[in-house]
């Protein structure tokens, strides 16, 4: 390096390079695995649906069910009594005269023909191909409104700037284990295609709904908002800072709310926050109420949105009586504004009566 005409040297040791070339290469094989891990997960999602559907395109043809009913009536009445017991559990969610459009099977026309071959060969068993054909008109209905309202829901936290395909991928990864209740719709432990995609579109759908159960939508308490998130100047020491959440102005003691459904995960003193209340919300959400001047709530508390749990106060590294609001999403400080004044429209558009909402039929 020349500087005011003098010229000088640094010398880097071959140990400094070697280090520093290591360090170098252990950060590319770091990013390299999980980018292979994240692409393998996603290859894989990919996969078992497309399976799925490949199968579901595969599903028993009228000659094939006529041979089942020719070759054991019984274990057919059997099989309509397994896929009624699995309807039955579902059936409830089909709003009347609903109708909705999405890409799965369509079997009426198979399931008519079942009917009408059966009935000519084995008139004993007509009835029974009727119900089966009821049935599946059932289960593909009702495939379609949980597909619909999936999408409707990814729509949704689309919208409140959450990634739904996460919410999906944490969902399964969050599962625990249990005893192994398979289901199935025949005798021999099979499950008709169409009956697993009904599954697994429920799945998908109570996933992504309950996130949206979990989003901050109510305001946690009733006062005007005097301190927005962002660089504002600090109170105490008068310079720049960053502001992680939105206060509210009240009386000490002013009930505190739960902002959306969770689970108490923390509640106790928190450095410059005073006494502070957490509630975990899923899918990496986290609100937090500081600045307390009691408890009304403890940990491993399950609470709805709107219930109280706290008292406003002026505990911790606070000027006067207010609450300290926060909105985290994996640990990150968001802007509570953007799901208090988004959220309740939204949530209010995806509540509304199915039969409103979807007008084409």
């Amino acid at each position: 390096m020349r500087s005011e005409g003098q010229v000088r040297f640094i010398t880097i040791s071959s140990r400094v390079q070697k280090a520093a070339a290591a360090s170098a290469l252990l950060v590319v094989v770091v990013w390299a695995v999980s980018l292979a891990i994240a692409g393998w997960a996603q290859y894989s999602a990919s996969a078992d649906r497309m399976s799925l559907l490949s199968r579901e395109a595969k599903v028993a043809t009228s000659e094939e069910r006529l041979a089942a009913y020719g070759d054991n009536l019984e274990a057919v009445s059997e099989d309509l009594d397994r896929r009624m017991e699995f309807i039955e559990g579902v059936a409830e969610l089909l709003p009347e005269n609903m109708k909705v459009e999405t890409a799965i099977s369509d079997s009426t026309g198979e399931a008519a023909a079942t009917v009408e071959k059966v009935s000519a060969a084995f008139p004993q068993a007509a009835e029974l191909a009727r119900i089966e054909a009821r049935q599946l008109a059932i289960v593909e209905g009702l495939t379609r409104y949980a597909d619909w309202r999936s999408a409707r829901a990814a729509e949704a936290l689309k919208k409140l700037q959450l990634n739904p395909d996460a919410v999906i991928r944490r969902s399964e990864s969050q599962a625990m284990g249990g005893p192994l209740e398979g289901l199935s719709t025949s005798a021999n432990g099979e499950i008709d295609p169409r009956f697993e995609r009904l599954g697994l579109s429920m799945a998908r759908m109570s996933a992504l709904e309950s996130a949206l159960d979990g989003v901050p939508q109510l305001s946690p308490a009733a006062g005007g908002v005097t301190s927005k998130f962002g660089y504002r100047r600090d109170p105490f020491n008068r310079r720049a800072a960053m502001h992680n959440g939105i206060d509210f102005r009240g009386a000490i003691g002013s009930p505190i709310y739960a902002a959306a459904k969770g689970r108490v995960s923390f509640v106790g003193w928190k450095g410059g926050y005073g006494k502070t209340v957490e509630i975990t919300h899923g899918n990496g959400l986290m609100t937090r109420y500081a600045h307390l001047s009691r408890f009304d709530a403890k940990v491993g508390d399950r609470v709805a949105a709107g219930e109280k749990i706290a008292g406003m106060g002026s505990t911790g590294r606070s000027t006067g009586s207010h609450l300290h609001f926060e909105v985290r999403i994996n640990g990150r400080p968001v802007n509570p504004r953007t799901f208090l004044e988004t959220a309740p429209n939204v949530l209010e558009e995806i509540r509304r009566a199915p039969e409103l909402a979807h007008a084409s039929h």
